[in-house]
């Protein structure tokens, strides 16, 4: 699991990266043909991971139950975000999967409610499989930030 994490760090770099290199407008604009923007994305990744491990495993998210409405799946934005909501977010990149990490290092994951993923059809069955579909789900939204970012900038 050493591996998954390093690459969900990594990716989250990423995302942090991208929030610093673009405008508030930028992370905002829903472009023609897209439903969500940039900042929802990273935003969903951060929630999706937070259910996916916390919840299902019966344990309470670090995060807000207006941020995990906001950003779940099924959601999209609505209107554009603060300076200072696209601060928590940043924020939250790095801090919501190292304390994953320590809690999965502890074993504070005991128990697991398997769920089946939509994107995959894949079931889900216990932590690990949790993490690493995580991995998976944040390599397709950083696609999709790519794509939004191209669509923005022409």
């Amino acid at each position: 699991m050493k591996f998954t994490f390093q690459v969900l760090k990594n990716t989250r770099s990423i995302f942090n990266k991208i929030i610093e290199n673009n405008t508030l407008e930028d992370l905002n604009k829903i472009p023609s043909g897209f439903n969500n923007n940039v900042i929802w994305n990273i935003a969903h990744v951060i929630v999706t991971e937070q259910l996916l491990s916390y919840k299902l495993s019966g344990l309470k998210p670090a995060l807000s139950d207006d941020m995990i409405d906001k950003y779940k799946k099924d959601s999209k934005p609505q209107g554009s975000l603060t300076k200072e909501e696209v601060n928590e977010i940043k924020g939250l990149l790095l801090s919501t999967i190292e304390k994953t990490q320590e809690d999965y290092t502890n074993g504070v994951f005991k128990n697991y409610n398997a769920y089946t993923v939509s994107t995959t059809g894949n079931t889900l069955n216990n932590i690990d499989e949790a993490i690493q579909f995580g991995a998976i789900h944040e390599g397709l939204h950083y696609g999709y930030v790519l794509a939004l970012l191209k669509a923005v900038k022409n």
